[in-house]
């Protein structure tokens, strides 16, 4: 496992999350968030030869990115991803068994929950961010309300969170946003130049930064 910076992790907190993505893929996506001035990616266990992607885009970011795991179900994905090298852990639901063997180990987790119940639980159990998950079932303003009545906790949302909301989550009380399918469709993998990626990227940030 990867050493991990929440001080780096929350100088630019947009999580670039790669889903599905094909092996030979990797190395050119990750050159590309390095360019575009992200700092942390999250590649999902459910993705075909996912550890085998994490461990390439560990070498492939040289310490530039930090690599995290998504989608871990389990304790046995748990395992997988850190012998992967993922220096933090994001899971789709509130696995407090995952939660609390991070926390026990010193593994940066972000729960996935979206209740104020879920949230509540996982931020209680030591987890220091909490992912709002499906974010844009409920949008800003379920974010505002969870912040009125727990500001301590920080939430990232995720699911569904475009260019055009991540002001408006920001201005709701949002620390850090998964950014998953509107990162990367339209974008040719397989073409020699991804100035249209990277500049995407530095789109992202830019409008985080404007919220």
């Amino acid at each position: 496992m990867r050493r991990f910076d929440w001080t780096r992790f929350e100088s630019a907190p947009l999580v670039a999350i790669l889903r599905g993505f094909r092996n030979e893929h990797i190395p050119r996506v990750i050159e590309g968030l390095v360019d575009g001035g992200f700092v942390n990616v999250e590649i999902t266990l459910n993705t075909p030869d996912a550890e085998a992607q994490i461990r390439d885009a560990v070498r492939v970011a040289e310490g530039r990115l930090q690599v995290g795991a998504g989608t871990v179900l389990d304790p046995a994905g748990l395992e997988r991803a850190l012998s992967a090298g993922a220096a933090f852990v994001v899971t789709p639901s509130t696995n407090l068994s995952v939660v609390g063997s991070c926390v026990r180990r010193g593994i940066p987790v972000m729960p996935g929950a979206l209740s104020p119940t879920e949230i509540h639980t996982a931020w209680e159990r030591g987890a220091r961010w909490v992912k709002v998950f499906p974010a844009d079932r409920l949008g800003p303003s379920y974010i505002r309300q969870v912040k009125e009545i727990l500001p301590a906790i920080r939430l990232m949302p995720t699911g569904g969170v475009g260019m055009g909301t991540l002001p408006a989550y920001r201005e709701a009380g949002a620390s850090a946003c998964g950014i998953g399918s509107p990162l990367f469709e339209g974008i040719d993998w397989g073409a020699d130049d991804t100035t249209v990626f990277r500049d995407r990227c530095r789109a992202f940030l830019r409008a985080w930064r404007s919220g």
